[in-house]
Formats: structure tokens, C-alpha cells, sequence
């Protein structure tokens, strides 16, 4: 189970909103063990084809991971935006997760917004469940 702060839930959406039709991207922050996301950290989708994938630019990442160590928090993982798709990852998301134990969620727009998350097992996605 994945606990989200309804502000950290809006902001993601918001954020998805904002960048459609293009997939925005994330860091999720707060505590692991449980995980529990208290805010997240906007960051800049690099992706070649940004309106049909995600990609942190890995510059843009290790600043982002610093500055949440260097505030006493933890990464729980990433969020990326599927501005058109179904709230679950897709082919090319499963084929480029790589942080094993990490959570990936997902805000859709198809309809109304929501937010989903699995747990990259290193060769699958699991469901976390989000509260």
C-alpha cells in the first residue's frame, strides 16, 4: 500500500494537466517502509517523443535526489502522466523501468483523473494499492 497526501495527489494531476497532451514526470517523495508520498518534485520530460513516453534526464535526476536527501526525505519512486491511456503501465513502461523496488505511479486524464501505482520487481509491475 501506497499512502498519497491529497496535496501530493493534486499536484501530480494538476501537473498532468499542465502538460498534456505530452506525459509529464516525477519524483514521489516522503518516506519507504512504509511508503507514504508527501509531496513530489516536478521534473523535465527529455523523451524524444514526449506526447507517447517518459524519460528523466539524468542530470535533472540526481539534483532532484539530492535535494530530497538533503531535506531528510526519501524517494518512494517516480510518477509519469498517460495524458490519453489507460490507468496502468504500459509495454514501453515495463520495458524501461529500472529501479527495482521503487514505485511507479501513473495519473491518467482518460475520463476522469486518477492515480494508480505498482512496484517494479525488476521483471514486473505489482499493484500497490493507493490510500
Amino acid at each position: 500500500m501506497m499512502r498519497l497526501a491529497s496535496d501530493a495527489r493534486e499536484a501530480m494531476v494538476a501537473h498532468a494537466r499542465e502538460g498534456a497532451p505530452e506525459e509529464v514526470v516525477g519524483v514521489l517523495v516522503g518516506e519507504r517502509d512504509p511508503d507514504r508520498v508527501t509531496r513530489v518534485e516536478r521534473a523535465t520530460n527529455a523523451a524524444a517523443d514526449p506526447e507517447t513516453r517518459y524519460e528523466l534526464d539524468p542530470a535533472e535526476l540526481l539534483a532532484a535526489l539530492d535535494a530530497v536527501e538533503a531535506a531528510g526525505d526519501e524517494v518512494v519512486g517516480f510518477y509519469h502522466s498517460h495524458p490519453r491511456g489507460p490507468l496502468a503501465p504500459s509495454e514501453t513502461d515495463e520495458r524501461l523501468a529500472t529501479w527495482g523496488g521503487y514505485v511507479y505511479a501513473i495519473v491518467s486524464l482518460d475520463g476522469d483523473p486518477a492515480v494508480g501505482a505498482w512496484r517494479w520487481t525488476g521483471e514486473r509491475f505489482d499493484p500497490v494499492a493507493v490510500e
